[in-house]
């Protein structure tokens, strides 16, 4: 690990107290511990690790003893379980606290998915989310792991906050995980030290209010904003949650939480509202900040459907929607493909497609984008293969040799 910042030693250390930051220091030495989240839509976690350690915080985490070679399961690729940070799993004690009846969500800075797989599991039966990234090239990975997680009322969208305040679009809980100095990430991103500046964390404080501030009409008044972020420092977490407060009109909500999770409040000097800090060596996670705050209302205005979203979401041209969570076929010229959405898709029922069950030395090899040879008995054409009876795409059957139609960005690099 490379050295810290001696201008983030100095502000860090004088936060934090003595105590705490000898325990932080000594966990920077430590290697992370591993944990996952499974999808409750495709296993449970008797089935999938019996004997892993539970998160406490969310229902559907836990810790790992070791580190397995994530990249050669093909469960993981299925969207069965995400790796996930444990700190950032608070959000489903959060939501499942705050959260009652459907909503109409939005995870405003989604990539790469982890919190908004997350959110999605959390949220009432009969919720819609949007998950919108705004840099193009991460909101392809996060519609890449949305599309795993496989649930239909999720869209996902790639567009600047302010696009949004241009619509007549409302909902009821926003997730602002926002970009921030990454403080929490040093243990694990040895880049997350190299662009640190005190100058950065300004930056990122002045960028996040904006982002905040543009999306603000689009929460309808009672709804609820989650705001969070992986970093330390005052600046972008509690005097931001103070900022909002006074200047955008909100009221800070308290979660429930356990004296054994080890969740360290507010380091504000003389502001000591309900936030929630996890920090390496205090509890068993990376960096996190997390509030939750409701927007101020007058009684006036009720809750949107959320089954209207999807269509009234397509009134807006300038939003760039890259999937409405509806799981179609790919039309190239005269021909219908299955697409790797259906496959992956809980909508898609196990009769729609002729089934081929793989071992698991073909799932890795169906996973690498290898041409495979099925067997005389499976029918020709369009077929899902299966591993552990969990879908993981199609291949085109043509008796001598079945071709790959796993999406290219997605293969497993080497075996």
């Amino acid at each position: 690990m490379l050295p810290l910042p001696q201008e983030f030693i100095a502000y860090t250390s004088a936060l934090l107290g003595a105590e705490r930051w000898a325990k932080f220091e000594q966990a920077l030495t430590q290697e992370a511990a591993v944990s996952v989240r499974f999808n409750p839509w495709k296993c449970t976690r008797e089935t999938l690790f019996p004997q892993a350690e539970p998160v406490p915080w969310c229902q559907q985490g836990f810790w790992l003893a070791e580190r397995p070679r994530f990249t050669l399961d093909p469960l993981f690729h299925a969207g069965v379980y995400y790796v996930q940070e444990a700190g950032s799993l608070f959000l489903d004690a959060v939501v499942r606290a705050l959260v009652a009846g459907p909503v109409r969500a939005l995870d405003l800075c989604a990539a790469p998915g982890g919190k908004s797989t997350l959110l999605r599991a959390a949220l009432p039966e009969g919720s819609v989310l949007v998950s919108n990234e705004i840099d193009r090239r991460r909101a392809n990975i996060l519609l890449e792991n949305m599309l795993k997680q496989g649930h239909p009322d999720v869209l996902v969208t790639h567009n600047p906050p302010k696009d949004f305040a241009k619509t007549n679009l409302v909902f009821d809980v926003i997730l602002a995980d926002v970009p921030c100095s990454g403080e929490g990430l040093f243990r694990r991103d040895e880049g997350a030290i190299k662009e640190w500046s005190v100058q950065n964390v300004h930056f990122c404080r002045e960028r996040q209010r904006q982002i905040l501030q543009d999306i603000w009409p689009c929460l309808r008044p009672g709804g609820l904003l989650i705001y969070s972020t992986c970093t330390f420092n005052t600046h972008e977490n509690e005097e931001n949650v103070r900022w909002i407060m006074e200047n955008l009109g909100a009221e800070i909500v308290p979660v429930p939480v356990r004296p054994e999770w080890q969740i360290t409040g507010s380091l504000l000097s003389g502001w000591q509202e309900p936030v929630y800090r996890f920090i390496p060596g205090i509890t068993q996670s990376e960096g996190l900040f997390m509030a939750a705050l409701r927007k101020k209302s007058d009684g006036a205005a009720g809750a949107a459907l959320p089954g209207a979203l999807r269509e009234q979401i397509k009134k807006y041209p300038f939003i760039h929607l890259l999937s409405d969570g509806l799981p179609r076929p790919e039309i190239k010229g005269k021909d219908v493909i299955p697409s790797i959405g259906q496959a992956l898709s809980l909508a898609t029922r196990e009769t729609d497609f002729p089934r081929v069950e793989l071992p698991l030395d073909l799932a890795r090899r169906y996973l690498h984008r290898e041409s495979l040879v099925l067997g005389a008995n499976v029918p020709r054409g369009f077929v899902l293969v299966t591993y552990q009876n969990q879908p993981l795409g199609f291949m085109k059957n043509l008796g001598e040799r079945a071709n790959n139609l796993y999406p290219k960005p997605w293969a497993i690099r080497s075996l």
